[in-house]
């Protein structure tokens, strides 16, 4: 009994080993791509990892972040809006900026109607009070002369008849009187002659400080409005309405680091390609005159000519095209830049990664 076990055993291991051993042997028939790999449309092309944004002059696309921080209260633009000049992109609360520049704009005008009150001395009243001041003091002085006299020539008549002590008051009251009238004559020149020219001078420089305080807070203000510099396509709005801001940008959440508030674009129908050539392949490269390109968008087999705008003339390190970090490997690129007529069929938006070969006419 137990050998006929056995024998069962061993046949179905046998049965067992020549199933596996005849699937293993079977070759499966590899899967269709979904596409075709970009092929070299040149004798001697050059691939290169490119990299779609918008078709401007200089620069990449134009990172907006605020000048000050602040909380948003107003986003003036929606993501895909096509923009002019001078656009009011997002506002910031400037309640606490706004009273500042009031405040400063009270005090320079203050200083300035106090220059104004210097340049037009003297006030036609006050050079009248001290006209009159004068003649009181003419009159007193006329008043205490005739006094004198007439206590003189009753003195030259009569010495008997006047004190000396009379005399000595009555000529220090001329004394006093013509005192007071020369000190009113003074004043009335000094109240004639107007504000002294340095006083007027010190309050145009004390105005003139105030006045630019108030157009540098006013400056500062309208950092709390920013606007479109240039016309252009906003292609992301990282911020909300009620977000905090500041000049580093604002924080993403799911990437846990600062982003600019916006990204613009431009708002033409090119767009560029920004090419990243290995610098063992630049001494590869045909002249600018000959150059030209072709990019294939991944996923599809479509494939756009482009036409050769400029070539960056710098070496840089070699970036990660993902999240724009400097890869840690000794790599160094030579960026060029190319530009196609972009179409609602082709379905492309900046940020978009393709892959581009880069020969001869």
């Amino acid at each position: 009994m137990n050998n006929k076990v056995i024998f069962i055993v061993s046949g179905i291991g046998v049965v067992i080993g020549l199933a596996a051993a005849y699937f293993s042997g079977v070759v499966n028939s590899p899967l269709q791509p979904v596409f075709n790999p970009a092929p070299n449309p040149f004798p001697q092309g050059i691939y290169a990892n490119g990299l779609i944004e918008s078709n401007l002059p200089s620069g990449e696309n134009i990172n907006i972040f605020p000048e000050v921080s602040g909380v948003v209260t107003k986003i003036g633009v929606t993501e895909g809006q096509n923009i002019q000049k001078g656009t009011p992109l997002i506002m910031l609360d400037d309640a606490v900026q706004k009273a500042t520049t009031a405040q400063l704009k009270a005090q320079a005008d203050a200083g300035l109607i106090m220059l104004e009150e210097l340049k037009h001395q003297p006030r036609q009243e006050v050079l009248a009070v001290a006209k009159a001041q004068l003649a009181v003091a003419k009159a007193s002085l006329y008043s205490a002369q005739v006094v004198l006299d007439k206590q003189m020539q009753s003195f030259t008549l009569n010495p008997q008849s006047v004190s000396k002590d009379t005399l000595d008051n009555d000529s220090n009251a001329v004394k006093v009187a013509e005192a007071n009238f020369e000190l009113l004559k003074k004043q009335y020149e000094l109240t004639k002659a107007g504000a002294w020219s340095y006083d007027i001078k010190n309050q145009e420089k004390l105005y003139q400080n105030l006045y630019n305080s108030y157009l540098a807070a006013n400056a500062l203000l309208s950092k709390y409005s920013i606007k479109a510099k240039e016309d252009g396509r906003v292609l992301s709005i990282m911020a909300a309405v009620g977000s905090y801001v500041s000049p580093q940008g604002i924080y993403g959440s799911y990437t846990q680091d600062m982003n600019p508030v916006l990204v613009l674009g431009s708002a033409q129908n090119q767009l560029a390609v920004r090419c990243f050539i290995d610098e063992i392949l630049v001494p590869k490269l045909p002249a600018t005159s000959k150059m030209q390109g072709k990019m294939f968008i991944r996923g599809t087999n479509t494939s756009i000519p482009l036409q050769f705008v400029r070539i960056q003339p710098y070496i840089s390190p070699k970036i990660e095209l993902s999240n724009q970090k400097t890869e840690r490997v000794d790599v160094r690129v030579l960026t060029i830049l190319f530009n196609f007529a972009n179409t609602a069929e082709l379905n492309l938006y900046p940020g978009q990664l393709v892959d581009v070969y880069i020969g001869e006419k």
